[in-house]
């Protein structure tokens, strides 16, 4: 996977290509964690428009990200989200946690 991120006012883009699994938590800490200590950044969209799959341990992650920026007053949203990603976050019920676009 690979994640880049942009800045426009006060929210922060992550855009997410490729497999979303274990393999990547690094990259994915990598790219979040800076975002929820800046201090102008109000809100984080995770952008899964070439995102094709993830697991549970990429559930996961998007909770303890939620968790962190919960923490620190910000919020997490989730768009472009498709096909089997979709199906997964609907089996999770993460519409009930996240805005989801």
């Amino acid at each position: 996977m690979q994640a880049s991120v942009s800045k426009d006012g006060a929210r922060a883009i992550v855009k997410l290509a490729g497999r979303f699994d274990f393999n990547t938590h690094r990259d994915f800490r990598s790219a979040c964690d800076p975002l929820v200590s800046d201090g102008t950044v109000r809100e984080m969209t995770i952008d899964f428009d070439a995102v094709d799959y993830l697991d549970s341990s990429a559930l996961g992650m998007l909770l303890m990200l939620r968790d962190k920026a919960s923490g620190a007053g910000k919020e997490v949203t989730l768009r472009s989200v498709r096909g089997s990603v979709k199906q997964v976050l609907d089996i999770a019920n993460f519409s009930k946690l996240f805005k989801i676009f």
